[in-house]
C-alpha cells in the first residue's frame, strides 16, 4: 500500500471528493471536513474502491484513508488538522488546499461589490487560510527525503479574467494564484518543494448549481469545446501535479477553451 500522505481540505463534496478518489491509488488520504462527518465517511467508502487492495494485517504504514473535522476559515485549526494529520498517518507529503469561499452577485453592479465582509471573508478564506495550511505543512515536508513536498491551491478562471460570482472574489483567486508562484519561488529555493495551483472555470459542485440556468448556458457558450470541465477533469490535473516532481510555480487553467 502507498505510504506517502496527501492532505484534502474541504473534501467532503465536489471537487474535494473527487480529488481524494484520483489521488486515492497513490497515496494515503487525509479528508478533512467542517460540518458533516457522514459526507467525509461517503467518501472514504467510494474512494476505497479505487485504491488498490491490501491485507487489513498490513497497516505498518498506519490507516489508509482518516477523516479529520477541521474550520479551513481559522489559522489555529488549520495548524491542528496538519498536526493530527502527522498524528494519525506518521508524515505528510501532499497537501491540497481545496477551500473557497464566495457569495453570488450581480458581477456588473458595482452597488452589489462593495460589502466590505465579503472582501474580508474572501480574503481571509481564498488568500490567507493557503499560506497558514502551507506554513503548517513545511516543517513535515521538510522531513521527507528526495521529493519533499506537494502543495496544490485551488484558485479559479475567475482569478485569470474578470468573471466569477463578485469582484471580492475575483480578486482573491488572483492573489491565490500569486501567492503561490511566490511560495513556489520561496520554498523551492529553500526546500526544493513545489507549489502549484489549478484554476477551474464553472464547475456543477453544490456550489455551481447555485447560479441560474441562464447564467450556466452562459459559461457553456464561451467555451471552445463547447461543455465546461468536470469535477473529474479539474481531479486529474491535481494529480499530476502532486506525482511531478518537476513542475512549480504553474497555474493550470481548466475551462474548455474560456480564457482563449
Amino acid at each position: 500500500m502507498p505510504s506517502k500522505v496527501a492532505l484534502v481540505t474541504a473534501s467532503s463534496a465536489g471537487l474535494g471528493a473527487a480529488c481524494v478518489k484520483a489521488l486515492a491509488p497513490h497515496f494515503r488520504v487525509v479528508v478533512n471536513y467542517y460540518s458533516r462527518p457522514e459526507k467525509a465517511d461517503a467518501v472514504i467508502s467510494e474512494a476505497s474502491l479505487t485504491a488498490p487492495f491490501y491485507s487489513h494485517d498490513d497497516k505498518t504504514d498506519g490507516p489508509r484513508f482518516v477523516a479529520l473535522q477541521a474550520d479551513v476559515s481559522d489559522r489555529a485549526s488549520i495548524q491542528r488538522l496538519v498536526q493530527q494529520t502527522v498524528d494519525a498517518m506518521g508524515r505528510l507529503d501532499v497537501v491540497i488546499s481545496n477551500a473557497g469561499w464566495t457569495r453570488i452577485t450581480d458581477f456588473m453592479d458595482l452597488d452589489d461589490q462593495v460589502n466590505e465582509d465579503d472582501w474580508d471573508r474572501c480574503y481571509n478564506v481564498n488568500v490567507k487560510a493557503h499560506m497558514w495550511l502551507l506554513y503548517a505543512a513545511m516543517p513535515h515536508f521538510e522531513r521527507n527525503e528526495n521529493t519533499k513536498g506537494s502543495f496544490v491551491t485551488v484558485a479559479s478562471l475567475a482569478g485569470v479574467r474578470p468573471s466569477g460570482s463578485s469582484v471580492a472574489y475575483a480578486v482573491s483567486k488572483a492573489a491565490a494564484i500569486h501567492l503561490t508562484r511566490c511560495l513556489a519561488l520561496v520554498c523551492g529555493k529553500k526546500s526544493g518543494v513545489r507549489c502549484n495551483s489549478v484554476s477551474p472555470g464553472l464547475l456543477m459542485t453544490e456550489w455551481g448549481q447555485r447560479f441560474s440556468d441562464d447564467q450556466i448556458q452562459e459559461s457553456v457558450g464561451k467555451t471552445v469545446l463547447g461543455r465546461v470541465a468536470t469535477v473529474e477533469d479539474v481531479a486529474e490535473q491535481v494529480k499530476s501535479l502532486a506525482l511531478s516532481t518537476s513542475i512549480t510555480g504553474q497555474n493550470i487553467v481548466i475551462d474548455g477553451g474560456i480564457a482563449l
